[in-house]
């Protein structure tokens, strides 16, 4: 993998201009490439993760940087096919008040993948519009997304991200997601 590109990713990433979702809609392009998502002050200490001055998530949108950030990480209605939600709706499930369902309340499947009431899931979009903020890297022609991926986890280290993480995966972070999982298990339409 070229040291250049690699560098430059990080840049932009972690240094690059941070837009928020609204803003983004206009900016980000329409094509793969790395996104980094980062918390104002107060998300990080409502999270209890870290740093402000480091992504608080990194991840790939093989297709299109806006479909994957704009229109699932940012979107009301997508919990369920959200790492990223899923994982703030865990560690947020008190401050906010979210309840777990199913992703698909009308055949429950038992998965660990869950997503929120829908009162719940629009209290998650407001919180992330007003304290979060994206950052993206353009994958240039010919390069894998994964391996540059997979360099940026292991020099940003950012504390939501479970996948590729290894040990230092966060253990408070697993037990959110598994007591959020278990409480979609449970459901019951009221």
């Amino acid at each position: 993998m070229d040291e250049a590109m690699v560098c430059a990713a990080l840049a932009a990433l972690a240094d690059g201009p941070r837009h928020t979702a609204r803003e983004a809609l206009e900016v980000v392009p329409n094509e793969a490439g790395l996104y980094a998502v980062h918390g104002d002050l107060s998300a990080v200490e409502a999270l209890a993760v870290g740093a402000a001055d480091r992504p608080l998530y990194v991840g790939k949108a093989e297709r299109s940087l806006v479909g994957r950030d704009l229109r699932t990480h940012f979107a009301t209605g997508r919990t369920g096919s959200s790492t990223l939600r899923r994982t703030l709706a865990a560690l947020l499930r008190e401050p906010l008040g979210l309840r777990a369902v199913p992703r698909n309340p009308a055949r429950p499947d038992g998965s660990a993948n869950y997503s929120l009431e829908s009162s719940g899931d629009e209290r998650l979009t407001e919180w992330m519009h007003a304290r979060l903020r994206l950052s993206v890297w353009v994958r240039p022609d010919g390069v894998v997304l994964d391996e540059v991926e997979t360099a940026m986890l292991d020099a940003l280290r950012p504390p939501l991200n479970l996948a590729k993480m290894g040990s230092l995966g966060d253990r408070r972070v697993k037990a959110a997601r598994a007591a959020m999982a278990e409480e979609a298990r449970a459901w019951r339409e009221a």
